[in-house]
């Protein structure tokens, strides 16, 4: 769609008639800001996204080091250990 100076003109005026003079530099002012703080935030998804596509063993497999797979507390109990009573595996 094509916006001649004809259709901003006329929203322009509708905005002045619906508003008043006086409030479009208060309007306009927390606009700005409301735009400020919304790049902020997509900005900070954007580096949170960032961080968490890097996974912990991934640097280390950069290098050369070994890193486990499976974290030891990831592991599965053994079948004895799932039905026993929890104060019975302290003992």
């Amino acid at each position: 769609m094509n916006l001649s100076p004809m259709h901003i003109a006329v929203v322009v005026i509708v905005i002045i008639l619906i508003f008043g003079a006086p409030k479009l530099p208060m309007l306009a002012r927390s606009l700005g800001q409301s735009l400020k703080i919304f790049k902020s935030e997509v900005k900070d998804l954007r580096d949170d996204k960032d961080e968490k596509t890097t996974e912990p063993g991934e640097l280390g497999r950069e290098t050369g080091q070994s890193t486990p797979t499976t974290p030891a507390s990831d592991a599965p109990e053994p079948a004895a250990h799932r039905n026993q009573d929890p104060q019975s595996r302290e003992k």
